[in-house]
């Protein structure tokens, strides 16, 4: 399918009420905005990564011309972790009919890509789109999605790893099994690491209660615990920090939200860019461009994060000609 025709809001004189386990949202139309467009916006759970790309993405429309209550109407729902509560949501964006449905977040994108194949669709914050099955390739795909991902190549976070602790040889990654974003992820490190004399150790935690266990796993077993960018090891990161700081283990993260609460150090995509670029993304869609037309894409901007108090409480030190050149970030 190479072209399409997206619809202009179109809306009732009555309000129309939707209600799910995470939120509720009341929508008065008035005849000012019959005209308006309306972007529906979704992520998994509530992050602040993730909501720096929602920011992100309103500070693009912004900038384009597109003010919320003026022409634009932008609606925000969390799953709050649940991916039934995402499908629902999907469900009720799928039925507003809007210019264009964000999905933050590769649960959220998913379900939203499952629920339509007409609405624009521009995913965000998502690892590998092509490992999650929203995109058949990089290029441009002739469908209604297209987006921006936030994948930071494993082979660059491996040598931070060993420009910061050169010593390191056990690697253990705490990660969801059921995230196609961390499973392809996952694959990526395996590859990087082979013959590289790194020895990888798996510690896989399906829900987030599970995530200090498997953090408690590695202990003893591993040189360096890696917190990749995965939604359910985000959620749960607290845990693995603290046992991290009682074990005295370097604590290497894949989100720069991490880094300030805990990781020592790590490499990351700047979620409030990803945001604009997605947005960016939108506002050529709510312009006419088709998404079909719009090849995917990921950040270039790579940037380095250390925590010196974090390293101190896992009992090492950032080298200074990282520390020069990274951000500081967390206490």
């Amino acid at each position: 399918m190479s072209s399409f025709t997206w619809p202009i809001v179109r809306r009732t004189a009555l309000a129309a009420v939707f209600t799910t386990a995470s939120a509720a949202i009341m929508t008065i139309p008035n005849a000012a905005w019959a005209a308006d467009r309306l972007v529906d916006v979704t992520a998994i759970v509530d992050h602040p990564a993730l909501d720096a790309v929602r920011e992100g993405v309103k500070e693009s429309l912004q900038e384009a011309g597109f003010q919320e209550g003026k022409n634009m109407q932008i609606h925000f729902q969390s799953a709050q972790g649940n991916v039934s509560t995402a499908a629902q949501i999907a469900r009720k964006f799928v039925g507003d009919s809007p210019d264009v449905i964000v999905a933050i977040s590769t649960p959220s994108a998913q379900t939203v890509v499952a629920a339509t194949n007409t609405i624009p669709v521009v995913y965000s914050a998502v690892g590998d789109p092509v490992a999650a099955k929203l995109v058949p390739g990089w290029e441009a795909s002739g469908t209604n999605v297209t987006g921006i991902s936030d994948m930071v190549p494993a082979d660059k976070q491996l040598s931070l790893i060993h420009q910061v602790l050169p010593q390191v040889k056990r690697i253990g990654i705490i990660y969801n099994p059921g995230e196609a974003n961390s499973v392809a992820f996952l694959a990526m490190l395996k590859k990087a690491i082979s013959g590289g004399g790194y020895e990888l150790v798996e510690a896989p935690s399906p829900r987030t209660v599970d995530v200090t266990t498997a953090a408690k796993s590695l202990v003893g077993k591993v040189d360096l615990i890696f917190a990749p960018t995965d939604n359910t090891v985000a959620s749960a990161f607290a845990g693995i920090a603290k046992v991290a700081e009682d074990a005295k283990i370097p604590l290497f993260a894949g989100d720069s939200e991490m880094v300030k609460k805990g990781a020592a150090f790590g490499m990351a995509v700047n979620y409030m860019d990803i945001g604009r670029q997605t947005g960016r993304v939108v506002v050529r869609i709510l312009k006419g461009e088709a998404p079909g037309k719009i090849a995917s894409a990921t950040s270039d901007k790579l940037e380095t994060y250390v925590n010196a108090a974090a390293a101190d409480r896992q009992g090492f030190k950032i080298p200074a000609d990282v520390a020069q050149t990274a951000n500081a970030v967390g206490k």
